[in-house]
C-alpha cells in the first residue's frame, strides 16, 4: 500500500505547489485527565484530523495504565498529549500537578514520548460543540471527555502543522 502511495503521487503530483503525499506516521493519543474519567482522542495516520475514540472510568491506577497499554497496541500509538489544565490566568492548581504525574506515568509504563498542552476552556469548547451539533442529547447526560480531549489534540495538531511550515522560513 505505502509503495502504491508512492507511485500515485508520481503520477498525479505534476504541480509544484502540492504537497507531497506522506507516509502514514505512528498515530497520537491525547487524553483529558480527570479523577473520575479520562478521555480519549486520536488522530489518523497522517497527523491531521482528531477524532473522540472513548471515555474511561476510571478504577484504579494499575487497571487506567492496563487499558491504556492496550489501546495504544491496537492503534500503533506513537506520541500521547496529555491536557495540562491550568486556571485561566495561567497559573498551576492541583490539577495541573495531577495530570503532570500522570503524564509522567504514562511514559514510564508505556514507553510513548508524552507531551503537556494547555486546556484551557477545552470543556467548555467541548460543550459548546456538543450543543451547536445537537449530539449526545439522548435524554441523558453523556461525559464530555472524549470530545474535549479531541479539541486538544486538534489544537496540538495545528501548532505542530505551524512549527513545520514555519521551520524552512525560519532557516532562510
Amino acid at each position: 500500500m505505502a509503495a502504491m502511495s508512492v507511485l500515485m503521487a508520481k503520477k498525479f503530483d505534476k504541480s509544484p505547489e502540492r504537497m507531497p503525499i506522506s507516509e502514514p506516521s505512528p498515530r497520537i493519543l491525547a487524553v483529558d485527565y480527570g479523577r473520575r474519567r479520562i478521555g480519549l482522542a486520536i488522530s489518523d495516520e497522517f497527523g491531521l484530523t482528531a477524532q473522540p475514540l472513548t471515555v474511561l472510568v476510571r478504577k484504579n491506577r494499575q487497571d487506567d495504565l492496563k487499558r491504556l497499554r492496550e489501546i495504544c497496541s491496537r492503534n500503533a500509538i506513537g506520541r500521547i498529549v496529555v491536557g495540562y489544565p491550568v486556571h485561566i490566568t495561567g497559573e498551576a492548581g492541583e490539577m495541573a500537578d495531577e495530570a503532570a504525574q500522570f503524564a509522567a506515568r504514562l511514559t514510564k509504563a508505556l514507553s510513548i514520548e508524552t507531551e503537556m498542552i494547555d486546556e484551557r476552556l477545552s470543556s467548555w469548547e467541548a460543550r459548546q460543540t456538543i450543543a451547536e451539533t445537537g449530539t449526545r442529547t439522548r435524554g441523558r447526560r453523556s461525559p464530555i471527555d472524549d470530545v474535549a480531549a479531541a479539541i486538544l489534540l486538534r489544537e496540538y495538531l495545528e501548532l505542530r502543522r505551524g512549527r513545520l511550515r514555519a521551520a524552512p522560513a525560519e532557516r532562510d
